[in-house]
């Protein structure tokens, strides 16, 4: 057996080892402003199957929006059961690593099974925290979010520790529907307002029918705030409050 592949044996006795309660991140306590907004319940909203999804070429959609390559390392964050996992392993090839992040120990554990019966040798899993990605710093040319920013119950923590993970050069890809933050999305101005206020940039957004929602692309600012330096947005109401601004297509800059 090769070395980088993942063994379920060792999956589980990570997530075992997870379920006594939250691993501490090193940091000291910081205090982090909460959303001005509802968050989805997670696990409440499902997707169409895989099948359904390859057939609009939704992964290759967004692959294809966020340039990746062969040799590249990416976090895929809410893997659940794996769909982007596997489609962006098979991506970046067997010089580029896939890390798949989730905070559901159940889903890593098929996750677990379903790379270990394909082979996958450039995937690794990581169990994270609900405030806390828990990746590796300067490690990451793209970090993926697909249908799930809106669970996250404490964004403005939850990006803040994100922010070192990114190597120079290296993207955050969200990709959500534009409706209400309880109806499992999140309008982009919105969104674009929250990673702002932590220390990225908007860097390409575009409306995507095949992705049952829209595409945005952020980059790591010069500068991470102090998290009580950190003002939260207006919730809901900043799409409405906000003056129109041209949403930048891709390779416009915000």
């Amino acid at each position: 057996m090769r070395p980088g592949l993942v063994l379920l044996p060792l999956i589980a006795a990570s997530v075992a080892a997870c379920d006594g309660g939250l691993l501490s991140t090193g940091d000291e306590p910081a205090e982090f402003p909460a959303p001005d907004r509802p968050v989805s319940g997670i696990g409440t909203y499902s997707i169409d199957s895989e099948d359904q999804r390859d057939s609009r070429g939704e992964a290759q959609t967004v692959m294809d929006l966020a340039e990746l390559e062969p040799g590249m390392t990416v976090a895929d964050i809410g893997a659940g059961n794996g769909y982007y996992t596997l489609r962006l392993a098979k991506r970046v090839g067997e010089n580029g690593r896939v890390l798949a992040q989730d905070i559901d120990g159940d889903a890593l554990a098929r996750l677990g099974r379903r790379v270990e019966r394909q082979r996958l040798d450039n995937v690794s899993i990581r169990r994270g925290e609900p405030a806390d990605p828990r990746l590796p710093a300067n490690s990451f040319d793209r970090v993926f979010m697909v249908h799930m920013y809106h669970e996250i119950e404490q964004p403005y923590e939850f990006l803040w520790r994100l922010w070192p993970s990114l190597r120079e050069d290296g993207q955050v890809i969200v990709v959500d529907k534009d409706r209400p933050t309880d109806q499992h999305g999140i309008d982009p101005l919105l969104l674009s307002c929250e990673l702002e206020r932590v220390g990225y940039e908007l860097v390409a957004f575009k409306d995507a029918p095949e992705l049952l929602g829209y595409y945005a692309q952020f980059k790591a600012a010069a500068t991470r705030p102090e998290p009580g330096e950190i003002e939260p947005c207006r919730g809901d109401s900043v799409a409405h409050e906000a003056p129109p601004i041209e949403r930048p297509t891709k390779r416009e800059k915000a």
